[in-house]
């Protein structure tokens, strides 16, 4: 498949001498995909995150956008027009004081014109739920309501990636179901490529694949259910794996004989009835 983002041994050095943060990460996302990487605070999944974007550039090695060479300034407006960023607070990418105006202020910067950006904002509204909420005031919106928005300002760039660095973090369970249902009409209807940098599992689960990171290294690289097997694994590098799973091995240390594989509660439900029934 083709590869939206690539990076070759990439690695990155904070100027504050506190050493490497990655360390020859040699990665590819491939176009209209849903990744989710993981990795424990420090591990280095935001610098990660920002390498994609070329808000940073790698120390060592190569990080291409869509084969563009992340180090060529003269590009970096055609960078930003592929990859949108989305980042944990909200409150920091929301700069009008009217939805439509927020939503509309990156097109606007990209030069636009007027009646394609009412376009782009109906149609970014709609495809994030918020149609309703097109004169409210962004401040008086939900968390959730104003992650919502700040990714609608993304869409409305019409990027073919959108990378999201902990979006649901600072969101209640309602506000990060409302994001994850958004970040999945994206790629299934848009054919947006996904990158969701997160700490929650319930969210790696909805991935294509998962990408685990630890000390500026990548540990694992598969789908959810191969990576999400090797809960041990997991559980040394300060990472655990869905309560399902953990239920199903805590079970077969009981004495069961149970595929690990299993994630969501329904599919765990199902796997231990059928265990007791035989």
């Amino acid at each position: 498949m083709d590869a939206i983002l690539r990076c070759e041994n990439a690695a990155f050095s904070y100027p504050e001498g506190h050493g490497e943060v990655l360390h020859g990460v040699s990665l590819s996302i491939e176009r209209g995909s849903f990744t989710a990487i993981l990795g424990h605070n420090g591990s280095g999944k935001s610098t990660l995150a920002k390498l994609f974007n070329a808000i940073l550039l790698p120390s060592e090695g190569k990080v291409y956008v869509d084969g563009i060479d992340t180090g060529e300034e003269d590009r970096l407006f055609d960078i930003r027009r592929r990859v949108g960023m989305v980042f944990q607070n909200p409150d920091n990418q929301i700069v009008s004081s009217v939805v439509e105006e927020d939503v509309a202020f990156a097109a606007e910067n990209l030069g636009v014109p007027p009646e394609e950006i009412r376009r782009r904002v109906d149609d970014a509204l709609a495809t994030v739920g918020m149609s309703d909420y097109v004169r409210h005031a962004p401040h008086l919106l939900s968390g959730g309501q104003k992650q919502r928005i700040a990714i609608a300002g993304v869409i409305a760039m019409q990027p073919e990636c959108i990378v999201l660095d902990e979006p649901t973090a600072m969101l209640d369970p309602a506000g990060r179901r409302d994001v994850m249902k958004t970040l999945h009409r994206l790629k299934e209807e848009l054919g947006i490529t996904v990158v969701l940098i997160t700490h929650h599992m319930d969210e790696a689960l909805q991935a294509d694949r998962v990408v685990v990171i630890s000390d500026g290294c990548v540990r694992m690289d598969a789908t959810p259910a191969e990576v999400f097997c090797r809960h041990e694994e997991l559980t040394a590098l300060s990472l655990t794996a869905p309560e399902s799973v953990l239920l199903l091995a805590e079970l077969n240390r009981q004495g069961f004989d149970l595929q690990l594989d299993a994630m969501s509660p329904e599919a765990c439900a199902d796997a231990i009835a059928s265990a007791l029934q035989e």
